[in-house]
Order: C-alpha cells, then structure tokens, then sequence
C-alpha cells in the first residue's frame, strides 16, 4: 500500500512549510555541531543558542504540518548514500578495519568500560581478536545493505531497527573513544598458571606494589588483580585510511562522536516515521536514485575515490532488478539482500586477495616518502589558568599575561576559586604521515654475509665510524690506539711517542645498522615486505628468485623487511634458499605498508613507482621494460 492510497503525502499540511522546516531543522543541527567544535568554543553559547532554538521549532513544526515522512525520506537519502560510501571505504581495506577492531578488542580498550561500571574485573573482549577480520566483512557489508533498502524504501521497519542499533552501537564506541583518559586506572583481572614467568613476577610484585593484588592462589594457578591504564584509541577508523590518506587527517575523537550523533539523529526520524514509509514506486526510485547518488559523488570527492557512485548505481538499480525480475523465490527483499550480498562480497575478496583498489596510506603508488616523513607540523598549546565558580561550577580559562586577566580581578572575587593550570591547545601536534616506525635496520651482530655486502651497509658503517690515531711508545715500543678525540700533543708528546697512522674502526657503541635515509634517497631499490615470514604466502618465490638475480645483474638493490626474528629469519632463508639481504621493521608498519604478505615495492629516489601483491607479481622483464631505471 502505497503513502498515497494511505492518504498520507510527503507536503504533509503544507509542502512549503515542511520544506523550511527540514531545512531549519538541518540548519540548527549543523549550528549545534558547530558550537561543540573547539575551533568556535569563543561564540559556543550564542551557537547552542540559535541552533537548539531551530531545532526545536523545526520539530514542533514538523511534528504540527505533519512532516515526518519527508523529514524521513531527506534522512534515507543522507544516511543511504553516506553509509554506502562508509562501508565501501571500510570495504576496500577490510584487513585495516579489522586491525582497528582488533584494538579496541583489547583488554584495556573498550573492555576497561565493562569493568569499570559493572565491577566486573574479569570481563574481557580478547576472544574476539581471533574474529576481527570477519566481523570487519560483515559490518561493512551490513553498512551498504542497510543503505541501498533506505534508499530504495525496501522493508524499512526492520532496516530502521537495525540502523537504530548500530547506530546506538557506534555513537556508544566513539564516545568512548572521545571520553577516554589514559592516565586514569581501572581494576583489571588476569588468571597466570604457576607456570607461567609472569605469575612469578606478578606475585613478586604484589609484595611491594600496592596496584597488585593477590586474589585468589592454588597449587594450579593464581588469580591477581591489578589497577592498569585504559589502551585509548585515538582514531574510531570510522572512514579507515580514506579521510586521511584523502584530506590529510583523520577526524578527531570528537568529530567522530558529533558525526555519529547526527547520524544517529537522522536515523530517529527514519525510526519514527517507519510505519509510513513503503517501498518506492518507480518515479520515486529514480528521484531517490538520483539524489543518493548525489550524496554519494560528494563524500566520493572528499575521499577522492569515484567508484562509489559506480557501485552504489549498480546496487540500486541491479537490487531493484532482482526484485522486479526474481519471480517468486528471488522477487522480494530476500533476493534483493542475496544480490546486494554477493555484489559486496565479491568486491571484498578481490580486496582480500590484492590490495586496497585505492590505496590511501602513506606508501601508496606514487607517493614520496621524504615528502611524507616531513610533513608534520608541531603543535601550538598556551598555559591557562583554571578557575571555577563556587556556586555555579562556570569554568574560566585566562591567559595570566592577558589585560583580560589583569582587569577581571577574579582572585579578589570571594565566588571564584582557582584551580589549577591547564594547556590549552591552539593547534594540535600533527604526526608526519610517515613516523619514526619506519625504522629498517638490522642488528650488526646478525648481519651475514648477504647484508655485509651491500655496498650502502659499508658506507653506513664506515660513516658512523670512528677515528683511530696509532701511536708507538719510543721507550717501550708499545703501539695503542687512541680515538682522535682523546688524542692531545700534551699527552702524547713527539718526545716520548710517535703517530704512526690514522685510520676509520667500527665504532663499538654502533649496534645498528639503519637503511631508512638509503632506502629514501638511492636511485632505485626493489623492497619485499613481510609482516610474518612463515605465515606468508610464498607461492611467487621462484619469482621473486627471478627478480633476485636480474637485479643483481643490474646493480639494483633488492632487500626483503620483516618483523620475525632472527631465528626465523634464517631458517627461511634455508627453507627457500633465497638468498637476500632481510631487515628488520616494525610489524605495524609493515602492515601499513602493505596488507599482502608478502608484497614487493620499487622506490626510485624516494617515490614509490610500483607496488605489487604476491598474487600479481610480474615478472623481472616486465619491471625491466615498464618500471626500472638501470636497463
């Protein structure tokens, strides 16, 4: 049945009046938005003010002119295509959504919440670390589903529900993301077989550290409580790398939060207007159809990814096919929801099986390294005094330098107290895109042969090396040796000593032997990645072996970064006799690298020129003929 035959019309009592009124409704919510950003806190009150004024008159009025359907149906088209773009982003790199779970799976993240406000010290979320990745493909899917049936009006009571809940859900994680403070504690509970060292340590610890607490012990196990800091993490990964890899930053706990509550908002009126939403006729499938996909092209020009219109037409117009196409069995919004499923599934096992289809962290196709390790910005923050109002708890934040400060004479004021002092940030930190954990290095001790003649490990050394002047005794013969910054004419006078020779020695306080400045600044390199060497697929190594030998032949460095130890490290190198010179770096970097284990770059003076999953490797002559310099 039809909103029509229901006699109940989008104008309500009167179009005209139902438009302003979703206008100033939208209006005030932005305004409130506003008001809460740090960057207005000056003008917050008027803001709140005006904002929360329009939108409760927009809602009166709305409520009054009978505007609930049309308020409903600009939310379905804001929330459908905003959510078809969000799980498509999150889709596209369903390994780096499932990372961002996996923190927040974590003992102390979300699970500190739990704890704390239940008195359940014991309670954990770590066993969902194991099911990060599907739970990643499952709510992003979940994402462009329930997007695609608001648009096209497809069974909306059960879609409202849904959105309400996971709305409700992530509206609850942002803002206990936005709420988290790192330097509280919480009581934390973790059962240690005796067997295990730390329980030793723990039990040890326990004797002088009052935040360790024995609560239980057997012959068996023990139980201890311990006071620990929350692991806060300071981005929800709402958009995944997109904002940030896009516009340069990711949204901020806060934005999230307010972005997330406005979605929430839009979604109440889908929510409460859901017994007078059906399904679209055909010339409101093309008006809705349309202004998604308006929707859609926006955010696809924030992030700078146009796919998801493509996508997001083929899911509208292929689910409205299968439901006018799909006979009995498939005609309906099961068969719908089993074309929308396979539709997204099939794109994320293209992703799963590659890479990202775009790419928007640091090391991406053509990005430029040095440029990317230097593109950070430091912070401005000034010192505030703090005082409240005894009475009304009113905070105030003066600078004690300002005349505004000199003239308000609050510490004559009986009903101002002071506080304390805090920072206030003027412009936050920014972090290079590319931080210091882009580390390549490799233990001198552990070098083999295969580092050991790499010419730029030489050079490394022999720059960080140190001065030795030889000296022999005249009287006695001895000959030492003395760093030239210890050498004086004073104590080894030509009387009594004679220089022999200066030569350049390994300085024995250098253990490392660091690549990064290398890798950025030489002509060409071909690097392989891999996050876990053993748990890689390695399908591609006579390939690799391949690409190994024609860039020897060439004088082009091939070098291999992972995170296993050295142990593994060369029982690979003897499992695969593939002999390449393997460094040492961070895992989470790697993973931000590259999602596929393993994975192979070209960098040509700092750029990246190619990047290639095990999956599509090419071959030595096609790097030869396509990528490489020396050919």
């Amino acid at each position: 049945m039809s909103a029509k035959n229901r006699n109940i019309s989008v104008g309500g009592r009167s179009y005209f009046f139902n438009v302003l009124f979703v206008l100033l409704n939208i209006f005030g919510l932005t305004l409130i938005t506003i008001a809460y950003h740090d960057s207005f806190s000056g003008s917050s009150l008027g803001l709140k003010l005006i904002g929360f004024t329009l939108m409760a008159l927009a809602t009166a009025g709305l409520l009054i002119f009978r505007g609930r359907l049309m308020m409903a149906n600009v939310s379905r088209v804001l929330i459908g295509g905003l959510f078809i773009v969000s799980g498509l982003v999150k889709a596209n790199d369903p390994l780096g959504f499932a990372y961002k779970l996996e923190e927040y799976f974590e003992d102390g993240a979300l699970a500190y919440r739990i704890k704390e406000w239940f008195g359940a010290p014991g309670f954990s979320l770590e066993f969902l670390i194991d099911y990060a990745l599907p739970l990643s493909v499952i709510i992003c899917i979940i994402e462009i589903i329930i997007g695609i049936f608001l648009i096209i009006g497809e069974k909306i009571k059960p879609v409202s529900y849904l959105l309400v809940f996971m709305m409700a859900f992530f509206t609850f994680l942002t803002w206990h993301t936005a709420t988290c403070d790192s330097g509280k504690k919480f009581k934390d509970r973790d059962t240690y077989a005796l067997s295990n060292p730390i329980a030793a340590i723990k039990i040890k610890q326990a004797e002088t550290n009052k935040d360790i607490k024995i609560v239980s012990q057997n012959n068996e196990e023990v139980v201890i409580d311990e006071m620990k800091q929350p692991q806060c993490v300071d981005d929800c990964g709402c958009f995944g790398d997109a904002m940030k890899g896009s516009i340069g930053r990711s949204l901020t706990p806060k934005e999230s939060l307010w972005k997330d509550i406005i979605v929430f908002y839009l979604g109440m009126w889908i929510f409460i207007a859901q017994w007078l939403i059906v399904p679209n006729e055909r010339k409101q499938n093309v008006v809705f159809a349309t202004t998604s996909l308006l929707v859609i092209a926006f955010f696809s020009m924030i992030f700078s990814w146009y796919f998801p219109i493509i996508f997001g037409l083929i899911g509208i117009v292929g689910a409205l096919w299968i439901k006018r196409s799909g006979g009995v069995l498939f005609g309906n919004y099961f068969g719908m929801g089993i074309f929308l499923t396979i539709l997204s599934s099939i794109f994320v096992f293209f992703v799963l099986r590659y890479e990202p289809m775009k790419d928007y962290r640091p090391y991406a196709q053509g990005s430029n390294l040095v440029e990317l390790m230097n593109n950070g910005e430091e912070g401005i923050y000034q010192s505030m005094l703090r005082y409240v109002n005894k009475n009304t708890k009113e905070e105030r934040l003066y600078d004690s330098s300002s005349p505004e400060y000199m003239k308000s004479k609050i510490w004559d004021d009986e009903n101002w107290e002071y506080v304390d002092m805090v920072q206030k940030t003027i412009k936050a930190t920014k972090l290079p895109s590319i931080t210091e954990q882009f580390n390549p290095f490799i233990a001198i001790q552990d070098m083999t042969d295969y580092e050991k003649n790499l010419s730029f490990v030489n050079e490394f050394i022999a720059s960080n090396g140190i001065q030795i002047v030889h000296v022999k005794n005249l009287s006695s013969n001895d000959i030492y040796d003395v760093p030239m910054d210890e050498f004086t004419l004073e104590e080894y006078s030509p009387n009594y000593y004679q220089v022999l020779d200066t030569v350049t020695e390994v300085d024995p306080e250098l253990t490392d032997v660091n690549i990064r400045n290398y890798i950025t600044t030489t002509d060409e390199i071909i690097i392989l990645t891999t996050r876990d060497i053993f748990k890689a697929n390695w399908d591609a190594m006579d390939r690799y072996k391949s690409i190994l030998e024609g860039a020897k032949k060439h004088g082009i460095p091939m070098i291999l970064l992972s995170s296993s130890n050295r142990k593994d490290i060369n029982n690979f190198r003897k499992k695969y006799n593939f002999n390449i010179p393997i460094f040492t770096n961070d895992e989470i970097e790697l993973k931000a690298i590259a999602r596929s284990n393993p994975s192979m770059m070209v960098i040509q003076k700092g750029i990246v020129k190619g990047k290639y999953p095990h999956r599509s490797t090419p071959t030595f002559g096609w790097l030869e003929k396509n990528i490489l310099l020396k050919q």
